[in-house]
C-alpha cells in the first residue's frame, strides 16, 4: 500500500490502520458475533504480520483490555516501522468501562501506556470520548495535559476521537488528528472532516466497516474515495482478512 502524509504531522501513514481492539478485549463489544481473545504467540504472530503487509498504523487504547501489552511485547523491536496510536481517558476494568479526564487520572495514563507499549515516545494520544466531547474539552484538565506531555516531547502529536461533529469541530483549536466515526449509514463528520483537511490535520476514520455490520468492499471504497480521509482504522484477527482489505485500499488509492 502507499503510504500518505498524515496532515502536517509529519506521519506517513497507510490508507488502512490496523485497530487492536480484538487482541484485547472480548467483552461488551458492538460486534455481531463473538469471539476468542487470540493467545499471546497468535496475538504476536497476528501483529507481526499486518507490519508485514504493509499497515504501519497501529490504534489501540487501554480500555481495549490486554491490547497495549500484547504490542509491546509482540513488536516493539520494530517500533520504526509503524506509527503509534493510542488514547486516555477510559480504561476497562472488571468488565465496565471508566472514564476519567483529570490531571492525575492522565498522566498516570500515558505513563501506563509508554511502560506496556515499552516506548519512548506516543506518535498520537487521542482523547477517548465517552460522548460529553464539549464538556471534556471545556471542564476537565486532559486538553491541557496533554498539551504539556507533547511539549516535554514524549507525544508527537495530540488527537480528539469523539463521538459528535460539534466536539469534533471544538478540538480543531487544539488538536493535530481527529478520528471520526464515518460510513455509508453514517455521514454526520463529513464537513468537519472538509474542514480538518483543510486547516492541516490528520483524519482517521474508526468504524468505518459501523463495527462489522458492512460489507468490507463497499465499506473500504466508500471510506478511503473520500479525498477528506488520510486512513481507516480496521480490527480483525483473521489475516488473510487483512490482506484482503490491504488489497482492496490499494485499488483505491
Amino acid at each position: 500500500m502507499q503510504k500518505t502524509s498524515l496532515g502536517n504531522t509529519g506521519l506517513e501513514v497507510s490508507p488502512v490502520g490496523f485497530g487492536a481492539f480484538k487482541i484485547g478485549r472480548n467483552q461488551k463489544t458492538k460486534y455481531p458475533a463473538g469471539y476468542e481473545l487470540p493467545s499471546d504467540s497468535e496475538a504476536e504472530r497476528l501483529l507481526n504480520a499486518v507490519l508485514d503487509m504493509g499497515i504501519c498504523l497501529i490504534d489501540t487504547a487501554p480500555a481495549y483490555g490486554i491490547s497495549e501489552q500484547r504490542i509491546g511485547n509482540a513488536i516493539s523491536h520494530r517500533r520504526d516501522e509503524y506509527v503509534l496510536a493510542t488514547k486516555t481517558g477510559e480504561c476497562f476494568e472488571e468488565g465496565k468501562s471508566i472514564y476519567d479526564y483529570s490531571a492525575t487520572a492522565t498522566r498516570t495514563s500515558i505513563e501506563r501506556s509508554l511502560k506496556r507499549l515499552k516506548t519512548e515516545t506516543l506518535d498520537i494520544v487521542y482523547i477517548h470520548s465517552d460522548g460529553r466531547d464539549e464538556w471534556i474539552q471545556k471542564q476537565t484538565d486532559v486538553v491541557e495535559t496533554l498539551l504539556q506531555f507533547k511539549e516535554q516531547g514524549v507525544i508527537r502529536n495530540l488527537g480528539f476521537s469523539g463521538k459528535e461533529a460539534k466536539g469534533a469541530e471544538l478540538a480543531m483549536s487544539w488538536a493535530d488528528v481527529l478520528m471520526v466515526e464515518y460510513h455509508s449509514q453514517d455521514t454526520s463528520h463529513q464537513q468537519v472532516m472538509q474542514q480538518a483537511t483543510g486547516k492541516g490535520m490528520g483524519v482517521v476514520v474508526k468504524k468505518g466497516l459501523a463495527s462489522g455490520h458492512l460489507p468490507a468492499d463497499e465499506a473500504i471504497r466508500f471510506v478511503l474515495g473520500n479525498p477528506h480521509v488520510h486512513s481507516m482504522v480496521i480490527g480483525g484477527l483473521n489475516e488473510q482478512h487483512l490482506s484482503t482489505n490491504c488489497e482492496i485500499a490499494s485499488s483505491v488509492c
